[in-house]
């Protein structure tokens, strides 16, 4: 009886752990009203861009975070009452990562640019910023 009620409860916690998870991460995501494109310089592999994304994702206002190691670009949603553009860039060279601000949009203005919206939460590298290059050119 007593396992059954331990394993109750651990999953009634796992749920609910969940759930919150799930709603801060929405919460979050709806509050980006600026978009960052950021050049950075010294991304080699893989471990760069999680270091980056660590970083960041400890960044209060930071919403999502893309980086795209070929080309040198990071793409981050943030709310811009939280913190700024350049902000994001000195953090990011805090880190051993040169950057400066590249562009600021609005995430209405980086989906007509990109045709997609700012997924950062999925992780992964993408292909926003290889888009973002193109349609500049």
């Amino acid at each position: 009886m007593n396992k059954n009620r331990l394993l109750t409860g651990m999953i009634v916690f796992a749920v609910l752990s969940m759930v919150a998870y799930i709603s801060f991460h929405v919460t979050i995501a709806t509050a980006a009203n600026s978009v960052a494109i950021l050049k950075t310089d010294g991304m080699t592999c893989l471990s760069c861009s999680e270091k980056i994304r660590a970083a960041l994702k400890r960044v209060k206002g930071v919403a999502a975070c893309e980086v795209n190691m070929e080309d040198g670009r990071l793409v981050v949603g943030f709310d811009n009452q939280a913190i700024s553009a350049d902000e994001l860039a000195t953090r990011i060279s805090s880190i051993g990562f040169k950057s400066c601000v590249e562009q600021q949009l609005t995430p209405e203005q980086y989906q007509q640019l990109t045709g997609r919206e700012l997924d950062g939460a999925a992780g992964g590298s993408c292909k926003c910023c290889t888009e973002y290059t193109k349609n500049r050119e």
